[in-house]
Formats: C-alpha cells, structure tokens, sequence
C-alpha cells in the first residue's frame, strides 16, 4: 500500500472552529419506528399533535364543592349538597340556587356551576348541607377544557429529546410508537504496539488499553452501544485491515497513532484509504494533537492516546457530533460559572481545560478545585472530576477567586445530599 507522506505542519484551529468544521459534515441520521418503551433519550424525528382536548371537560383542580359564585356572595352562607362527584363520573343534576355538589381533583363540574371551594375552606354541617364562611370568585380551583393541550395542536417538535415527561406526552395522545432518529453504529479502535488488550496477560512492560473502554463508556451515556474492534499495532498493512473494518459504520474513533512520530501511521493509512482529513492538530490542552476526516459515508476521530487527552476530545468534539448525528438539537454540555479554589496556570494561545471538583461555599456559590495533576495520562483525575474548567488561553493563569466557566460531566449531576435551601440558586 502507497502511504501519503507527512503535510506541512500547519496551526491548528480553535475549540470552536473544529466544532464548527465538524458539525457542518453532519445531517441527522434517517429515522425509525420504535415502540414508547424503547424511546427515552431519543430524539423525535416527527411531529406530534394533540388528538383530544385535555382536560375533555372543565373539572375540579382540588378536593371541595362545585358551586355558584353568585350564591355564596357576602359569607357566610349555607348550600345544600345534591351530589357527590369522582374523577370519571358525569354529574346528575345541574346546580339550581341555593345547591352545592361535593367534587373530587380531576372530576369534571356540574352544568351551573362556575367555581370550585376547597374542603379545607368549607364547614360541613348536618342533612347534607355545608357552610362556606369566606366569599368566592367565580373560575376558581376551575382547570378549563383544553388548558393542557387542544386537540390538533402540535406537542411536541422534530428534535426534542424524549425526556420522562415526554415519554407521559406520548402516552397521553396515545401514541404506542414514534419516529425517531436512529442511533448511530460507532465502532473503537485503539493503535499502538505498546498496548495491552483488556482480555491478554499482565506484561509489566506494556500500557493497559484504557482508551477503548473509556471511550466505550462516554459512548455509552449517550444512549449508543459501540464495537470495539480492538487494538490495531503499528504496522500499515494490519491498521488499514482495522480502519476497513472501522469505514463501514456510521462514526469510527481511533485513539492513538495520529501525531508526528515516524510510527504514527493512521492519518497517512486513512489518507490512502480515501478518507478526506479536514483537519489535524486543534488549539487545546489536553488533546492538540486531534484529526477529523469523513469518507463516503463515515466520521472519523483521530483521537490522542493519552487517556485524558481522548477523554477531553470526545467531550468537546465527539459528544457534540454524535448528538447531532441521533437529531438532537443540544448538542453541548451545559456549563455554569464558578469561583476558583486556587489559581491556575495555564498556556496563552490554547484553549484548556482544566479537571477539577465541585463544592458550595458559604453563600451557596459554587467552588471549583482544580485536581492537583493535570498530567493528560492520568486517568484518575478524569474519574473524581464534576467538571471541567475552561480557560479561552487568553492569560498565562486564571487566579484564586477569579470567575470561571465549568463545563458540568457525567458525575455532576448528582449529589450526595439534597439541597435544603431552595433559594433560586442554580442547583445540580
């Protein structure tokens, strides 16, 4: 096989510029039927419209009585209760002066009456009747016909993502199956004659394949079952049998093997496989050394082999692209202002980011601290961390109680107590 030679070295694009390259390759993938059970986390690829009003009818938002407002007028006032009315009745009898009826949440009004008063509100006396000592509005307590959702009215749009509460949406007009965007087929694929595969025997000399599983991993978390394909060593002719392999899914991620070393030979082998290399090297640390290229009809991620250098590129330029690929219209981890425990340094020119954890200082702010390595190859920083810093490379250093952008992972979105004090501040 015919190997390209080496480019040019050239600078590399900014965090923003590659996500904009990258995300300009991609449309969403074509959809599919799935059954509701099979549908959370998805992405709606189609329309959905309301097929009845909801409520039908106008019902009772509390426990009380239905009655009319012009009857009780100056309290106190004593009615006579003619009916009891549950969710799911149709009431009797319309309501004439001087009448109440007992109403259940949910249950639909009687004809006359225009409001609702809660028990708590009332005073039951004896033969069925009730005394009511405050005045009343009418369309109190009242839940109009239709103020949930009238029917024909479009729900829900192509490219929310089907959440629990869409899930109880789709239930609600009935539908037993819904288009969505289907999932993309990623396959992962590790280089590097160094590794150790997860399934061989310990040899002290070599590097565990972390990378694959990790990888697995993020894939994972977004709703994606991934191929690994295994562990390609570094010879061209072996690599181009795996980057075959790896062309025929939808997204292929390749961790090590993409920078200047003269055994580093997955940008040349995928260049003679025909894939189009639309960028190599991005303006960030961890990850500098990242490629994305597109065939006929794959993405392909050159990622770094330091494990926290894959870790990082996924989260800023995989994550994105996949979640854009399965229709999604959010595409990028959310990301909350903090104060910095401690100061720093950082590189002028790169965008970093920086592994740290997350608490609350006395006012409820949230602090970050940065893990004490940031060495790119050590992975347990990437376990223990709920965010990453962010630091634009515009200063040498961010400084101690200076505030910073955090982009919120996996592990953030949990907290070992529940907040107490739910006083408006932004709560994980």
């Amino acid at each position: 096989m015919k190997i390209a030679t080496e480019p040019p070295k050239t600078p590399g694009l900014s965090v923003s510029e590659a996500q904009a390259c990258i995300l300009g390759k991609i449309i969403p993938l074509d959809a599919e039927e799935v059954g509701l059970g099979e549908a959370l986390g998805r992405a709606l690829a189609e329309e959905v419209c309301a097929n009845r009003d909801l409520p039908p009818y106008d019902v009772s938002a509390m426990d009380g009585y239905a009655t009319r407002a012009a009857d009780i007028g100056e309290a106190p006032k004593t009615l006579q209760i003619i009916e009891d009315i549950k969710a799911g009745d149709t009431p009797r009898f319309s309501l004439q002066p001087g009448q109440c009826a007992r109403i259940m949440t949910g249950a639909p009004l009687p004809p006359g009456a225009d409001t609702i008063v809660r028990l708590e509100d009332t005073r039951p006396l004896e033969h069925d009747k009730v005394e009511f000592p405050i005045p009343v509005k009418p369309g109190t307590d009242i839940r109009q016909r239709g103020e949930s959702m009238r029917e024909g009215e479009v729900v829900l749009q192509p490219g929310e993502e089907i959440t629990p509460g869409t899930i109880g949406v789709l239930a609600t007009v009935k539908r037993a199956k819904v288009k969505v965007v289907r999932k993309p087929r990623v396959a992962i694929l590790s280089n590097g004659d160094e590794l150790e595969a997860l399934d061989e025997p310990f040899d002290p000399r070599k590097i565990p394949d972390s990378n694959s599983y990790a990888l697995m991993a993020q894939t994972q978390a977004l709703g994606i079952e991934p191929i690994l394909l295994g562990i390609a060593r570094d010879n061209p002719e072996e690599l181009a049998s795996f980057l075959r392999q790896g062309l025929e899914y939808d997204v292929l991620l390749i961790s090590g093997g993409t920078s200047v070393g003269v055994h580093d030979h997955v940008r040349p082998t995928l260049a003679a496989l025909g894939v189009t290399i639309h960028f190599w090297r991005v303006e960030m640390r961890p990850g500098h050394p990242v490629a994305f290229g597109t065939s006929d009809h794959a993405l392909v991620f050159c990622l770094p082999g330091n494990p926290v250098s894959s870790m990082v590129c996924f989260e800023q330029l995989v994550l994105p692209a996949l979640r854009r690929l399965m229709g999604h219209r959010r595409l990028f981890r959310r990301a909350i202002p903090v104060r910095l425990a401690k100061a720093v340094k950082t590189k002028q020119g790169r965008a970093e980011f920086v592994r740290a954890t997350l608490s609350r200082d006395a006012s409820g702010a949230y602090v970050a601290t940065p893990a004490a390595s940031q060495s790119s190859g050590n992975i347990l920083s990437m376990t223990h961390a709920d965010v990453l810093l962010v630091a634009p490379g515009r200063h040498n250093a961010l400084n101690m109680d200076e505030t910073a952008q955090a982009q919120l992972l996996e592990s953030a979105i949990w907290q070992s107590t529940p907040d107490t004090e739910l006083d408006g501040g932004f709560l994980l």
